[in-house]
């Protein structure tokens, strides 16, 4: 089960992390080259380059790719898996779960729990509260989250720059010798604040410009992390590393200044800059960013964001097995790095930015 102490969601029955795995489109567009084509250029771009899904990738087949690596690491059969859920705000149907195709692909059907969360950037961390309830209260014994969307920007608004396309999945069961870190408990702040949003038959997002920061994203990302660390005692010289969703480079290392956690133990999860704002995949991405090289007894403090707005907030302990794992699949560097440049033209192509 799942106990609720002043506000505070803690398993009353250790859960922890068995196996995670990313995936990033191989595309990539400079900052630059968007630039040059509206006529705008700037003393400082958001980000050096973003990620843009290929004319054959979605937030589906991302998913899936990102999923095959976490079973992979995780060491288990795909049927093992009793529960999927995919979070994202850029499903390629209007009306048809994400959630069942996956699973499908995975292998994990027909026994499976699946659906699709919607949250905005933050629905990948609604997928971990889910599947981590289930865990804890004996309903299944694994239990898939992920987080993953191919986010569509209006031509030459800011939001083109950034928006980008890559997820990440996790699988959760109870804590063992096996899993590479466990939850000490999580923490969630939500109001109602319009910050961005998205009107049915719209083919792109709208957004409140600088009211995206104050007080939409800082106000909810403080007030979780804050709320976390009072419930389970912590300080953020507790903390080995912070992962702060990533709408660009900037917000989460002055969220991090609010919060009073150094910047080094901010920066190894961002990874904004080279992939731009990959939406319900960023903290997912940024938490395994911070896996890859993290030691066990380290903590981990994961804050995301979505606006409309919320944040849920999480409080992981490394283990010893992420030494031997974590070398099961490739890493988030790789995928960073494996890359290949394309310009405006094909940008557009691909994201169907044009229309005969």
């Amino acid at each position: 089960m799942v106990s609720v102490e002043g506000g505070v969601l803690r398993p009353s029955d250790d859960v922890g992390i068995a196996g995670y795995g990313v995936y990033i489109p191989i595309y990539r567009i400079k900052a630059l080259e968007i630039a040059r084509v509206w006529g705008k250029f700037y003393d400082h771009l958001p980000v050096e380059e973003k990620a843009v899904a290929g004319p054959d990738e979605d937030a589906v087949t991302i998913a899936i790719e990102a999923a095959r690596y976490a079973i992979r690491r995780a060491g288990i059969r795909p049927e093992e898996i009793e529960a999927v859920y995919v979070g994202t705000e850029s499903k390629p149907y209007a009306v048809k779960p994400c959630s069942t195709i996956v699973a499908e692909a995975l292998g994990a059907t027909p026994n499976v729990l699946a659906a699709d969360y919607e949250f905005a950037c933050k629905a990948g961390t609604e997928a971990f509260q889910t599947s981590i309830g289930l865990v804890a209260s004996n309903m299944v014994r694994y239990a898939m989250a992920i987080g993953v969307d191919t986010a569509q920007s209006r031509p030459a608004d800011a939001l083109e720059y950034t928006a980008a396309a890559g997820g990440g999945a996790f699988i959760f069961t109870r804590r063992n010798c096996e899993t590479i870190a466990y939850i000490e408990g999580s923490y969630s702040f939500v109001t109602d604040t319009p910050d961005f949003w998205r009107r049915d038959g719209d083919m792109y997002p709208s957004h409140m410009g600088r009211f995206t920061g104050e007080p939409a994203y800082f106000r909810h990302t403080t007030m979780a992390a804050k709320g976390l660390m009072s419930e389970l005692g912590l300080r953020p010289s507790d903390f080995s590393y912070a992962v702060f969703h990533q709408p660009n480079p900037k917000f989460p290392l002055k969220l991090a200044q609010y919060l009073g956690i150094p910047l080094d133990k901010v920066k190894p999860s961002i990874v904004c800059s080279s992939i731009g704002n990959t939406y319900s995949g960023s903290s997912m991405i940024g938490l395994a960013s911070v896996l890859d090289i993290a030691k066990p007894g380290d903590r981990i403090l994961l804050v995301s964001y979505g606006s409309g707005a919320g944040s849920d907030a999480f409080s992981f302990v490394v283990q010893d097995a992420i030494e031997e794992k974590r070398n099961r699949a490739p890493k988030v560097s790789s995928f960073i790095y494996r890359k290949k440049e394309i310009d405006y033209s094909l940008y557009a192509k691909f994201r169907r930015k044009i229309f005969m």
